[in-house]
């Protein structure tokens, strides 16, 4: 298998997916600044700033103890379940989900919540 190509398909599939969401970072700020006023633009910039902050540290913790209930199973400090048992499987399916929480959705909003900021 070609993974090279793989990866470039996946690549640019992900930066056409970010125009809008990007565009609205940089727009909706301007659009509501002088459209709406100064108190517009600073109530969405609280607005944003707390809820993004919040489901930030949301997304990076509840990734983390995700991880870490996979691991603690691993490690067989629950009685009677080893790996390849139901409830190794189910924590596998939680650290599927929890990586991406705490690798790259966690500090994508971080980001998202300064560039907002900025402009």
């Amino acid at each position: 298998p070609d993974h090279t190509k793989c990866v470039s398909i996946a690549t640019k599939s992900a930066v056409v997916e970010m125009v809008i969401p990007g565009a609205m970072a940089v727009i909706c700020p301007v659009m509501f600044g002088f459209g709406l006023g100064a108190k517009a633009l600073s109530g969405l910039l609280v607005g944003s700033i707390s809820s993004g902050f919040l489901l930030a540290v949301t997304m990076a913790n509840a990734g983390g103890a995700w991880d870490n209930a996979k691991k603690w199973v691993e490690a067989e400090n629950v009685p009677g379940h080893q790996k390849k048992s139901d409830l190794h499987k189910a924590t596998v399916t939680g650290d599927t989900v929890g990586d991406p929480f705490k690798d790259t959705s966690g500090p994508a909003l971080n980001i998202l919540i300064k560039l907002m900021s900025i402009v």
